[in-house]
């Protein structure tokens, strides 16, 4: 199933955040969208999702319109979990995973066997079994990630957007969850797109990464010809090396320490001392300002 971005415009307000952007999301594979802070990462997610109405452009899901597309065959299709998703007070966690099931059932067909597999199976997946009977507002915030994941599992679309799945977790429960991100694309055939701040990460589980910058894609591909030191630099604004990880290939950023930048600047400011007449420059230019 393929999904894809044509010349997508998408605002909240006057200011577009993502601006005549296309991207093709690779089916069968995990996709990490990486990028600084307000970079238009989780509005692309969202515009994918059809959460958010493009201003320009259109989003194809196997070549058709997602605003031709009936709700509810949308959804069993393409889920998303959102950053900072909400729940009624006091719901279970059982029940809370289970609507995830929503998008599968109609008039003549409520719940069934099959979706009670689903549900077990997702909980399992994500470690939340025995909280199947605590409400959400009892755990703690690492608790409450893996079950919304375990709701996204258990809607089980074919494609999943995940809008910063690790949040809240300490690192251990970090790989798990990728790993289990890992192992649902390997092993069931699932097209995943994930936001992930860590780029160490998103270099080690990404088939296909996608690097913004101001609402634009700069730079996609395999992690390995994306992950330079030239475009952390640029994109994040660190300066650093990029090596192989030693445990498994992938591109590993290394950020510089503050007194090797200070170094290299005072370096390069010393190589190339100011023009003569710079301060009276700037002081015109800030009187034409």
């Amino acid at each position: 199933m393929s999904l894809q971005a044509q010349h997508l415009t998408l605002a909240y307000d006057a200011e577009p955040v993502v601006a005549d952007l296309s991207v093709h999301i690779p089916a069968g594979r995990v996709t990490v969208i990486v990028g600084a802070n307000a970079c238009g990462k989780s509005t692309l997610l969202r515009g994918l999702a059809r959460l958010l109405a493009p201003r320009t452009g259109v989003v194809l899901l196997d070549d058709v319109d997602v605003t031709r597309l009936a709700a509810g065959a949308f959804a069993t299709r393409l889920g998303m979990l959102p950053q900072q998703p909400i729940a009624p007070d006091g719901i279970t966690v059982a029940d809370l995973v289970g609507r995830g099931r929503h998008p599968h059932q109609r008039w003549f067909r409520q719940w069934s066997k099959q979706d009670e597999l689903a549900v077990l199976e997702a909980m399992r997946a994500t470690d939340t079994l025995e909280l199947a009977d605590r409400s959400l507002d009892e755990l703690s915030g690492g608790q409450r990630q893996r079950v919304w994941i375990a709701l996204a599992l258990a809607q089980d679309a074919e494609i999943m957007l995940l809008d910063e799945p690790t949040t809240f977790l300490d690192l251990a429960h970090q790989l798990e969850v990728l790993d289990l991100v890992r192992d649902l694309n390997v092993d069931r055939g699932k097209t995943v797109v994930l936001v992930l701040h860590d780029l160490n990460l998103a270099s080690r589980y990404a088939d296909h990464l996608i690097a913004l910058k101001h609402g634009q894609v700069v730079a996609e591909g395999p992690p390995s010809e994306v992950v330079t030191a030239d475009l952390v630099e640029d994109v994040f604004g660190l300066p650093c090396a990029v090596i192989p990880d030693p445990l498994t290939g992938t591109p590993l950023v290394l950020p510089r320490p503050r007194s090797s930048r200070t170094q290299r600047s005072s370096s390069a400011s010393a190589l190339h001392p100011p023009a003569r007449g710079w301060r009276s420059a700037e002081l015109r230019a800030e009187s034409d300002e």
